[in-house]
């Protein structure tokens, strides 16, 4: 499976457009409770984007501004020209955690005349968004998911990350070690196992693997692994189960690790997020 593929299986995020037509007034969007984002697609005219910090960036040509976390912040259309948008609420189905976007800065913006495949995506989202056919709503919530994904290709192809696991997953030595772990969290994985994979010595790939990711990597390993145990756990898997997946010998094993890392152990943890979720 290539490298985008396996963590949106694993970890999943569905857009909900609640948003689309001309902007008429300044909009505030608060810090959302829970693990949710927000992405404005502007598709003509222009608008004044206001940042959490008071910073303040016009926009004036088609773009996509995104905010993986939800970062508080405020739009005003132009006086004048107007802004036609589409706004969107990116959920994420764990409640813990998203590496994903834990590996985004707070805000990207993307000019769509700069994006050959983010315009043609975006151009057929704004052709459903701004019409009155059946099936309006699932239609534009899809394909702005569609969209959502496709900001995740251009991030990795044009290198926008310099630092983390999305660096990491564009570098062309570690891109297939990453993606094996996050195929195979339960493989028994070891620094000469992973060197191997980037056809490097076990102390370069060492060097360079934390000087791209941020972390040793072993322990990214071990941070994949929380994140998928807390993924399983959520979906109702005993702690037993949980280990097996993400290759711990027993639930004692696991217990240990995650309690090192969480602060608690699985299964008091499974108990206080379940009833959140």
């Amino acid at each position: 499976m290539d490298r985008l593929s396996q963590m949106l299986k694993r970890f999943n995020m569905y857009a909900d457009v609640f948003f689309s037509g001309q902007l008429c007034e300044i909009t505030e969007f608060e810090e959302p409770q829970g693990r949710r984002g927000h992405i404005h697609i502007l598709k003509s005219g222009s608008l004044l984007l206001i940042h959490h910090d008071g910073k303040k960036q016009n926009v004036g040509q088609p773009s996509v501004l995104f905010f993986p976390t939800g970062k508080k912040h405020r739009i005003m259309p132009d006086p004048v020209k107007g802004a036609d948008v589409v706004c969107a609420t990116i959920n994420y189905e764990d409640v813990a955690s998203n590496p994903i976007t834990n590996a985004l800065p707070p805000f990207l913006k993307f000019q769509l005349s700069r994006f050959p495949e983010l315009k043609k995506s975006a151009k057929w989202l704004f052709k459903e968004a701004f019409d009155s056919k059946c099936g309006r709503m699932p239609m534009i919530d899809r394909m702005c998911d569609i969209l959502i994904i496709q900001v995740l290709r251009e991030i990795l192809d044009s290198n926008q990350v310099s630092h983390g696991m999305l660096a990491g997953l564009a570098h062309p030595q570690l891109a297939n070690v990453i993606t094996q772990i996050h195929a195979l969290p339960e493989y028994p994985w070891s620094l000469e196992a992973m060197a191997e994979l980037a056809f490097m010595s076990r102390s370069k790939f060492a060097d360079l693997f934390r000087d791209v990711v941020g972390e040793t990597p072993g322990e990214y390993l071990t941070d994949w692994r929380m994140s998928v145990a807390q993924n399983a756990l959520l979906q109702g898997d005993t702690v037993s189960v949980v280990a097996e997946k993400v290759g711990y010998e027993n639930g004692s094993a696991l217990a240990r690790a995650f309690r090192k890392k969480v602060g608690v152990s699985p299964k008091v943890w499974q108990q206080q997020n379940t009833k959140k979720h």
